[in-house]
């Protein structure tokens, strides 16, 4: 069967079919804990509220499966670390806690291709029953 693709969707299908192509690992933390002090309003900033990050980083990790040597890998306890870290800096906004997380990942570590981490605040004070709000920055290299 031969497909006839043309004009945009020509570039779509070959967008999908690069991706497909150059999958690769992927390191997820999920459901990083923190209690932290972001937040626009001052009562935020006094209280403070519980927070949840989800991190996962494409990286290659082929050799580090064949080696079984840290020194080959993504070091997760670095990248908890990181975000441990941005997480005690206060902040008005959750979008500039992900972004200084993105930041750091990428410098602290180059092999990284892409990354998305996922910054929620539960129970955020908002006039209403809300689980949580949540900001998602996705970085590429």
């Amino acid at each position: 069967m031969r497909l006839n693709i043309t004009g945009r969707n020509c570039d779509r299908y070959l967008l999908n079919l690069n991706f497909a192509e150059k999958k690769m690992e992927r390191i997820e933390l999920e459901g990083m804990k923190f209690y932290a002090f972001h937040g626009h309003y001052p009562v935020e900033k006094e209280v403070g509220n519980e927070f949840l990050v989800d991190l996962a980083i494409n990286v290659d990790c082929l050799k580090a499966g064949e080696t079984d040597n840290l020194a080959d890998a993504l070091n997760y306890q670095v990248a908890y670390q990181i975000v441990k870290t941005e997480m005690e800096k206060k902040s008005d906004l959750l979008e500039n806690v992900a972004k200084r997380i993105l930041d750091r990942l990428f410098l602290q570590f180059p092999e990284i291709h892409n990354a998305e981490v996922k910054v929620s605040k539960l129970n955020p004070p908002m006039g209403g029953e809300i689980k949580k709000v949540s900001v998602v920055f996705y970085r590429e290299r």
